[in-house]
């Protein structure tokens, strides 16, 4: 938690631990309404003297609520931890390590390779045989060739004599060279490349996961701002119910109003008490399933504290402009049209390195030998290096029916054409996706604006209903249900809010970014 407030404090999210005063008022709103002679038994005023009349109502419920800015956690402060601590963001940065290792792997393939192998025989006091082998091979990339060195030392009373070299040795330098398969495109290079594009692939696949982590954190942000925003309006109902209720028993005090009505006032209290208390449990739950989000840089899980408060959302409307960006760059580098983009491309390797398999294997290997003390100037010239002294040969073979490598290049094509049409239906789904949802944000724009107009139009009955009152031609059951109207009117707007800010983040994942910057 300590990590939550450092990092909090240096961006103007002052946290520190003290008692919540959300949850001290849960506990006395239940307390309240436990009591049986409050719920059960109202006691109706008695008639006093001296007393003035009291005002039924103060100016609250408005539309922007000043908050405490040391106390607001933002939505800029969430993006900064989950893309610095979240585990699934961190999980997500090894997919372009794990491509990195497939690829050091698939370069291992032109490693140079030294081998050596020795033998001997010596039975009954005769030198059977005392075989040494050495080579050094080092494949080249063009043309799939490997360079060879060798050095071979045969001798004994039973080495076939086919193998037999002098005493010190035969030293070689040779090329061993694919003239059919494997001349254009072989295995190694087949794997090298695959695992080169696959790297693309990997960091498609690291955007998409932080994407969806992002998503959701803010889903639940705006979730917790809902149920924030619903317990303030209730709470700021239970304060004015409560002022109504006290105003009306005084002025049943003096004679000024029926005492009834006292009764009816405090029911409203009652009601809205109850509804304060339940709302005071969703916002408890909406903060802890938003705290799942937060991560220590040690790894550790950190929660909100009760009194943080959510940012107040600022209107900004997505604009055709923007829309438009949008989908452009959905269709241009969505992490799945990527992801699907580098497979078609490894698919079609893989197709290349099938039809270089239907080619008959022809494999020209020549060599230069010399003998094994070529460096010594006693040496006789004709055992030197040179054209006369070498080894030639030639290795072929063909498969007659070629059906197992005919069923792998046709199983190769299908996959490419399969993967061509899913990045095709993929394209239409990513683009039909975000009109969707660009549509349900104008329509939630529609929505605030005619909600606004509605609450403004609420507020003023309210207003006028609370006047006829003071006039005498209106009761406090109309007063109450202006007001609880008010109230859910409010709340919907509340809600719509919430809706769209969640619709907004909704268009920027369904176009392969994020709507807060981070990493």
């Amino acid at each position: 938690m300590s990590e939550l407030l450092s990092f909090c404090g240096s961006t103007s999210f002052s946290l520190t631990w003290r008692r919540g005063w959300g949850a001290t008022l849960g506990l006395l709103l239940l307390a309240a309404l436990a009591s049986p002679a409050h719920a059960q038994n109202p006691q109706l005023p008695s008639q006093r003297s001296g007393l003035e009349r009291a005002p039924l109502q103060t100016t609250q419920l408005d539309a922007v609520r000043p908050v405490d800015t040391a106390k607001v956690f933002s939505l800029q402060n969430l993006a900064e931890l989950v893309f610095a601590n979240h585990p699934i963001v961190k999980q997500a940065a090894l997919l372009s390590d794990e491509a990195r290792s497939q690829v050091l792997q698939a370069r291992g393939g032109f490693d140079p390779k030294l081998g050596a192998d020795f033998h001997r025989k010596q039975f009954g006091g005769t030198d059977y045989y005392n075989n040494w082998g050495n080579e050094l091979k080092i494949p080249l990339w063009p043309g799939g060739i490997d360079l060879k060195a060798s050095y071979d030392r045969n001798v004994g009373t039973y080495v076939n004599p086919e193998g037999r070299t002098p005493v010190n040795g035969l030293a070689g330098v040779g090329l061993s060279i694919p003239i059919g398969q494997g001349l254009l495109i072989d295995a190694r290079r087949s794997t090298l490349r695959q695992a080169k594009i696959m790297q693309t692939a990997a960091e498609a696949d690291r955007v998409k996961q932080i994407n969806e982590v992002w998503l959701q954190a803010a889903k639940d942000y705006w979730n917790w701002y809902y149920a924030y925003q619903q317990a303030q309006l209730i709470r700021e109902g239970v304060a004015l119910a409560d002022r109504r209720f006290q105003a009306t028993a005084r002025r049943a005090q003096i004679g000024d109003q029926a005492p009834i009505d006292s009764v009816e006032a405090q029911i409203t209290v009652q009601d809205r008490l109850v509804q304060a208390a339940q709302l005071q449990v969703e916002v408890q739950n909406a903060r802890l399933v938003l705290s799942n989000h937060l991560w220590s840089k040690d790894g550790q899980p950190m929660e909100l504290p009760a009194y943080a408060a959510p940012q107040t959302p600022v209107r900004d409307t997505v604009s055709r402009q923007e829309y438009q960006r949008l989908a452009d760059l959905a269709a241009a580098s969505h992490p799945t049209l990527r992801k699907l983009g580098a497979k078609i491309s490894q698919l079609g390797i893989e197709e290349r390195y099938r039809r270089e398999l239907l080619k008959p294997k022809l494999n020209v290997s020549a060599t230069l030998i010399s003998q094994g003390d070529f460096y010594r100037p006693e040496v006789p010239g004709y055992y030197d290096f040179g054209w006369a002294n070498h080894k030639v040969g030639v290795d072929f073979a063909f498969p007659l029916f070629l059906r197992a490598e005919r069923g792998k290049l046709q199983y190769a094509r299908i996959q490419v054409q399969e993967t061509m049409l899913e990045r095709q239906q993929s394209q239409r789904t990513i683009a039909t996706q975000v009109g969707n949802v660009y549509n349900t944000l104008r329509a939630y724009d529609q929505q605030l604006t005619l909600q606004a107009q509605t609450v403004a139009n609420q507020r003023k009955l309210l207003q006028a209903e609370l006047a006829k009152f003071e006039l005498g031609e209106s009761t406090i059951f109309l007063i109450n249900a202006r007001e609880s109207k008010l109230i859910e009117l409010r709340i919907k707007q509340e809600s719509l809010r919430a809706s769209y800010e969640k619709a907004r983040a909704e268009l920027y994942y369904y176009a392969g970014t994020r709507s807060v910057a981070g990493e």
